[in-house]
């Protein structure tokens, strides 16, 4: 399938000389990947698989016996699609994104389309429905601008699937919807009694859940026993000071299933009984979230969970239960790398399963439950040697104030004793988390010969309440502090020596490199802002002007506005005694580029050494290949000139070289 299916969409691959040892072939690193997505029919007989092309990405549909593209979904330039799923066995529920004007990143536009195993396709919500025109009685189709998110693709349903729609206001209230799927015939189910709502569906496909925020950036949890029954308030974050995420319920719906955050640790897992509220605890980790819900074949009841914890490990409700076992079974079958069921048939016997490592982005397998056999179906980028990448291992260390900080330290393939390293800062920095897996950008400095260290600061998402809130109202105090803990205990371990670190981090992880090398002037040889922030009354001005949660969030976690000037890398450039290297897109609406202009300024007018790369027609990220090699060439030529690493290939961006 993966030779004959990704020929006819163009995007067949061809070998390529291997290179010199201190090259570092970029466009290997930034062509696309083959595919995005890939899931299986309910019975089997077809594939729906995501394809990235140079201006859009498309939806094909293939048939598994013969390998032939049976149906294809493109929309004009500059459209994508975002997310699928089969609704039933000869029909696909799409999810767009679109480029609006110049922003090269796509953003979702609400719009949901289908695509038949016939190869028709149809709108089925969206701001593209089309009326029937003056004077008809008939309009089965809604002409609305709203936004629309599948809910429950109501599995033993073929006609009719659940989503939420809301209006395009950044305080919205959300509505449930029972959506046709041959007509786009929508009917109002209930409405959320809460702000940014989403639901959540029993086995039997009725909303009983509903959780969602309001201006003050509290959660609440709503519950109903049915349709027609009114919500209940269940939690309130203010009161309860926990957040409870509902996960879904038992097949018999009198249980329900709930991620509720302690006041110190990490977050559990719990039963409650819809009857009488009470609660039993089911699963929780020594210091690690929940990070994936793992769920019964066909169904939305949940069964298990994958925790985070270094490396990625799973846990079940029932350890006898069939879908326990299969996953015992896969795990030893692959050697003990991650597995993950995406797919499966209706009825259970032929699963789609991905694995992936740290060295590889990824493998799909077809694997026939009753044989217990698997057959290799297809790779995401089968042009990367995962024997010559980098080895990634979890680590853990102590701050400065006793928090126990957990991060990755990856080191070149092959390497011994000290290198020269880069810390790389996560974005976010709520919210967000470095996780075991393949990361480009950490393969791309560890094959031009750098050790790289990521560290989950206070702050990081993933171990609980307590930790997350630690991090609050801490730009360039404990969260940077963190970062400077980590990186000499790097030094300490013998993993780099201290005259050879730069650091080098994108959005908030930019913020934390520039204020590395100005709170630790000499920690740090040269830094690296990737479409950062750096004056942060600026930021803090415009999350308050865009709405009132946004004024919330920037109060709570950033803090007031006059005290922020004062932990701005834009204001303390005379404190940067080494080069910095800044890029930015001229279309980020989330970090503008006068974050980075400003920045540079101050540097200058330091007598500090800056390079510059502004692209203006990227946003929040550059997107395009021939962009992003542009980046990561004058990435390594930067950083060489400090730790004396690698630099680029001249091979093209989207080239076909072996990774190396």
């Amino acid at each position: 399938m993966k030779k004959t299916v990704f020929a006819v969409l163009c995007l067949a691959l061809f070998a390529a000389p291997a290179l010199h040892a201190s090259d570092v072939d970029v466009g290997a690193y930034v062509r696309q990947e083959s595919f995005r997505d890939i899931k299986l029919s309910p019975t089997g007989e077809y594939y729906a698989t995501s394809v990235p092309l140079e201006d859009r990405t498309i939806l094909a549909i293939v048939k598994r016996a013969d390998n032939k593209v049976v149906g294809r979904f493109a929309l004009e330039r500059n459209n994508h699609v975002s997310n699928f799923d089969w609704v039933n066995p000869e029909r696909v529920v799409i999810s767009v994104a679109q480029k609006f004007g110049l922003l090269d990143e796509p953003s979702a536009t609400g719009e949901l389309f289908t695509l038949n195993t016939n190869g028709k396709s149809d709108i089925l919500v969206g701001y593209r429905v089309q009326s029937a025109g003056p004077g008809t009685k008939i309009q089965a189709k809604k002409v609305e601008d709203v936004f629309a998110r599948l809910v429950d693709d109501l599995p033993h349903d073929d006609k009719y699937v659940i989503i939420s729609t809301s209006p395009f206001n950044a305080e919205a209230y959300t509505q449930a919807e029972r959506l046709d799927v041959g007509t786009g015939h929508r009917v109002r189910i209930t409405s959320a009694p809460v702000r940014r709502a989403e639901f959540i569906t029993d086995a039997q496909g009725v909303v009983r859940f509903a959780s969602g925020r309001n201006t003050d950036n509290a959660q609440q949890l709503y519950y109903r026993n049915g349709d027609g029954d009114e919500w209940t308030l269940i939690n309130d974050e203010n009161v309860s000071g926990s957040v409870q995420l509902p996960l879904g319920f038992s097949e018999d719906g009198k249980v329900a299933y709930l991620q509720v955050e302690q006041a110190s640790g990490p977050d559990k897992v719990v039963a409650r009984d819809v009857a009488t509220g009470a609660m039993t605890p089911l699963l929780a980790d020594d210091d690690t979230d929940p990070q994936v819900v793992l769920y019964r074949n066909a169904s939305s009841v949940p069964v298990g969970l994958s925790y985070m914890d270094g490396r990625p490990r799973t846990a079940f409700f029932d350890t006898a239960s069939h879908e326990a076992k299969l996953y015992r079974s896969l795990e030893q079958a692959f050697g003990g790398d991650p597995v993950r069921i995406t797919s499966s048939t209706s009825d259970g016997k032929i699963a789609l399963v991905q694995t992936w490592s740290d060295r590889n982005p990824g493998d799909f397998f077809l694997f026939d439950t009753v044989a217990m056999k698997a057959e290799h179906l297809l790779s995401r980028s089968d042009w990367v040697d995962p024997e010559r990448m980098g080895t990634t291992t979890p680590i853990s260390l102590p701050s400065r104030d006793g928090l126990t900080l957990h991060g990755y330290l990856t080191r070149p393939v092959g390497a011994t004793g000290a290198l020269p390293m880069v810390v790389m800062p996560h974005g976010g920095p709520f919210g967000v988390r470095d996780d075991w897996g393949f990361d480009r950008d950490v393969q791309i400095l560890a094959n031009a010969g750098y050790a790289v260290l990521q560290v989950n600061f206070r702050g990081s998402t993933g171990y609980g309440r307590a930790f997350n809130q630690a991090g609050a109202r801490q730009w360039g105090g404990k969260m940077q502090d963190d970062l400077t803990d980590a990186t000499r205990w790097a030094i300490a371990q013998g993993h780099t020596v201290a005259d050879k670190i730069c650091i080098y981090g994108a959005s908030y992880g930019a913020y934390a490199a520039l204020m590395g090398v100005a709170k630790e002037p000499g920690l740090y040889k040269c830094a690296v802002g990737y479409v950062g922030l750096y004056d942060l009354p600026m930021r803090h001005s415009a999350l308050t002007r865009a709405s009132d949660s946004g004024a919330t969030f920037a109060n709570q976690w950033m803090g007031d506005a006059a005290s922020l000037a004062a932990v701005s890398p834009n204001r303390m450039a005379d404190r940067i005694k080494v080069p910095v290297f800044l890029a930015a897109g001229g279309e980020d609406e989330i970090t503008p580029i006068a974050h980075s202009e400003k920045m540079e300024a101050a540097l200058r007018a330091a007598g500090v050494p800056v390079e510059t790369l502004y692209v203006r027609t990227e946003g929040h990220g550059f997107y395009k290949p021939e962009n992003r090699q542009k980046f990561y060439t004058q990435l390594l030529a930067f950083l060489s000139r400090s730790l004396g690493g690698g630099v680029a290939s001249t091979s093209p961006a989207g080239g076909n070289a072996t990774a190396r």
